[in-house]
């Protein structure tokens, strides 16, 4: 039952809920390093491509909001008809008439406007400092998502060698097994045995090939999952290059890591980003409170043109300047509440910072023991493989000889098969413990 277990549990560690082992095509295998398929997974990973477009999103959102900081120009045109009125005007004492407000139902405008505000009290410099402090957090966290990635793609990778080794440890089981099932049925007929060692001997072999069938599903199920991650057609059979058996250095000193990590790590980096940028925001909202100074102007061309008395029906070009000065003297708690949001959210993020920093020397000490625990577990399964291997050598000439069972012959194939899973698994564990590590440590 234990050998059957950890079986299907090669195939479930990486196949989604409901997943379906697929029929293999008879297209030819794509042969994949470890590093060519993390690079084939990045350059074709949607979730890499949204990162990328968020990222893209940032950086447009800081240019909209150095836009305000720049001279503002516009131009306007418009039309208005009027109901006619009544001309009003005068006649001087030599009898000439003037009009004063003659009836003009067609009136026609033009406007060239220009609005600069020279003085914010830091306000826009905030805002846009801090919308460039996020888009360059953006590219920290599409850092991120290219480093999850890759521990996802290597964890595939190392669970595809693991199902593939164990494949090949149950089949090489099952023909031990059957090579014993001929030896026990060619004693039956010589009547040294009795009719049961046989049946054993038989269901002993129907478990194995019902173990060869899970393990072949299992491969099947990992396969498919490291095709998706690496951006291949469904089906496609891959084939691997790594060695299970090679295994990377030992890590270096845990103080070491623990710094090197604090460095490197793209998470804490954003974050520290974040929390500069609600600094910036910090300040901009503080700076609602403080006066402002702009200047405008503009050019009308119009018709009639109401800056010349008497009105008249002609194009006239008229020009002004200003200089506004705003104060808010009250606004309801308006900028009271927006530096009250923007602290509330700094501190937020500084929380956030703290509680990475701790739960980052954790993860590491837990990466270490992990690496520490399976190269032991490595060596000890090493060991148990060689002493059931030597037992079952012993127990098989002991039975050739008479002088041993075929129970005893099955019990020491159990015994081996279940030490040379075990082996396999340790290894893969190794190998998923060094990814590990090199994701907590931001390599």
């Amino acid at each position: 039952m234990k050998t059957v277990t950890l079986l299907a549990a090669l195939g479930a560690a990486l196949a989604p809920s409901g997943a379906l082992a697929q029929v293999r095509d008879a297209a030819p295998p794509l042969r994949l390093t470890l590093e060519e398929a993390v690079r084939r997974g990045l350059e074709t990973s949607h979730r890499i491509a949204e990162a990328v477009a968020r990222g893209d999103a940032a950086a447009a959102v800081a240019d909209e909001r150095h836009a305000p900081t720049l001279p503002q120009i516009s131009a306007l045109a418009g039309y208005t008809r009027t109901n006619h009125v009544d001309q009003f005007g005068f006649v001087y004492p030599n009898g000439q008439s003037v009009v004063v407000y003659p009836d003009i139902p067609n009136n026609y405008r033009t406007r060239l406007d220009l609005q600069w505000p020279i003085y914010t009290s830091g306000r826009l410099d905030a805002l846009e400092r801090a919308a460039r402090i996020d888009a360059s957090a953006s590219a920290d966290e599409i850092a991120t998502a290219r480093a999850d990635l890759t521990l996802e793609i290597t964890r595939a990778y190392w669970a595809l060698i693991t199902a593939g080794e164990a494949l090949r440890v149950v089949q090489e089981s099952l023909a031990s097994v059957n090579a014993h099932l001929r030896d026990v049925r060619n004693q039956l007929d010589a009547g040294l045995l009795p009719p049961s060692d046989v049946y054993r001997v038989e269901a002993q072999a129907s478990r194995q090939r019902m173990q060869t069938v899970q393990a072949e599903s299992a491969r099947d199920i990992v396969e498919a999952e490291l095709a998706r991650l690496v951006g291949a057609p469904p089906g496609t059979p891959i084939e691997t290059v790594a060695a299970l058996d090679v295994l990377g250095p030992l890590p270096t000193s845990l103080d070491g890591l623990i710094e090197s990590a604090r460095l490197q790590r793209s998470e804490r980096a954003a974050l520290l980003k974040r929390t500069d940028s609600a600094g910036q925001r910090a300040r901009a909202a503080a700076a609602g409170s403080k006066p402002t100074v702009a200047v405008g102007g503009g050019v009308d061309y119009a018709s009639p043109n109401s800056r010349f008395f008497p009105r008249e029906d002609a194009w006239r070009t008229s020009w002004d300047a200003s200089v506004n000065v705003i104060w808010p003297i009250f606004d309801g708690g308006r900028t009271r509440s927006e530096m009250a949001e923007t602290a509330a959210l700094r501190r937020a993020v500084q929380e956030r910072l703290a509680d990475f920093d701790v739960t980052l020397a954790v993860e590491i000490r837990q990466r270490v023991s992990e690496i520490t625990a399976n190269r032991a577990a490595i060596e000890a399964a090493a060991d148990a493989v060689r002493s059931a291997a030597e037992a079952r050598r012993v127990l098989v000439e002991r039975f050739a000889a008479g002088v041993a069972t075929s129970t005893d012959v099955l019990d020491a194939q159990v015994a081996l098969l279940q030490a040379e899973l075990d082996r396999t698994l340790a290894l893969a564990n190794a190998h998923l413990a060094d990814a590990r590590l090199a994701r907590a440590s931001g390599r």
